[in-house]
């Protein structure tokens, strides 16, 4: 399996050598990579899927966001994969990138074995269209646990007291698998019946702590959910009879001192069907969605001329709504996709 993974992340690298074409708000089209794993845009060849991506590094020390955009994934024109990462805690921002760099080719091995697994169920006769979701389920389940069990035994990266979170979507065809461990969050813009507005949908749910089923989780491991006196309404997890590190959310990857307790890495994986009326989706970190609410975002981005600027001009407004919206507060990292699912003329 390692070596595998290892192949598939070399073969990540090839492809980001020029093979699709990049809109850069120029004049004509400029070379960009396949694989995009900094601030950019991603347009492949022959493809109406398009996407924005900008970080922006607040005002607490290094950017601990990073993101990737894979388009052809799995060698697949049809396939594209975004993922956004948060990290925090001292290593946090090693531990994003690590996992940036291992969920992808991981999600990939687990997905070919079980697409080879469920060709041979009834000798080949199972149509796998039908089996499509529920294949990227178990692989996304599988990759996550794999990818954080490689970042507990790994001796380059000390993540007892940092992680990260890791949000993805995975775009074939009009299949849309949207995964999320923590609490970034992915909304959707949709037009109205007919067609003269965008509204907003949620698509993943915000695992913070005192959520209901996380809390009760966390309190049957014998972790703790409060909120520290300096902190009111900001809830963390923790350990019994301990004061640090309280984590603010209640799943992420490594933070092995309070996995014991019940922070988990396992993904919540929904599925959304691409319809014409679904126009682009918004992956952004909770430095996003602090100050903005999803109604905003959505106008923000469907507001903005040009396509490519589209994530920069989100993360510009984030920032602005920090320092207006909480004076005195650092300013934190804000990073944000936007994938397109049309051609601007369709």
């Amino acid at each position: 399996m390692r070596q595998i993974s290892s192949l598939l992340q070399g073969l990540a690298r090839s492809l980001s050598v020029g093979r699709e074409r990049r809109g850069d708000g120029g004049e004509g089209k400029a070379a960009a990579p396949a694989v995009l794993r900094t601030s950019g845009t991603v347009w492949g060849e022959g493809s109406e899927t398009f996407a924005a991506v900008c970080s922006r590094r607040g005002e607490k020390g290094t950017n601990q966001d990073c993101s990737i955009v894979w388009e052809g994934f799995g060698c697949q024109e049809d396939t594209i994969f975004c993922g956004i990462f948060d990290g925090h805690g001292p290593w946090g921002h090693y531990v994003a990138k690590a996992v940036r760099d291992s969920l992808p080719a991981s999600l990939l091995c687990h997905w070919q074995e079980a697409l080879a697994l469920a060709s041979l169920i009834d000798g080949g006769e199972k149509k796998l269209s039908d089996c499509r979701f529920d294949l990227w389920e178990q692989s996304y389940a599988a990759a996550c646990a794999a990818v954080d069990e490689e970042l507990r035994r790994s001796r380059r990266l000390d993540a007892v007291n940092s992680g990260c979170t890791a949000l993805s979507v995975v775009k074939q065809g009009d299949l849309m698998v949207v995964a999320n461990v923590g609490d970034s969050r992915a909304v959707l813009a949709t037009a109205s019946d007919d067609g003269a507005a965008l509204a907003a949908v949620q698509l993943t749910v915000d695992f913070k702590p005192n959520l209901p089923q996380e809390k009760e989780r966390i309190r049957r491991c014998n972790g703790q959910v409060y909120c520290h006196a300096d902190e009111p309404g900001l809830h963390r997890v923790w350990g019994p009879g301990r004061d640090s590190p309280g984590l603010a959310m209640s799943r992420a990857f490594g933070d092995y001192s309070v996995k014991d307790y019940g922070v988990i890495s396992a993904p919540e994986v929904t599925q959304r069907r691409i319809t014409s009326r679904d126009q682009f989706v918004i992956l952004a970190t909770d430095g996003v969605w602090d100050v903005l609410s999803n109604e905003e975002a959505v106008q923000i981005v469907a507001g903005t001329p040009e396509r490519e600027k589209a994530a920069k001009r989100l993360v510009e407004c984030a920032v602005r709504a920090w320092r207006r919206r909480r004076r005195g507060i650092a300013v934190d990292d804000c990073s944000a996709i936007c994938l397109f699912f049309h051609s601007p003329t369709s």
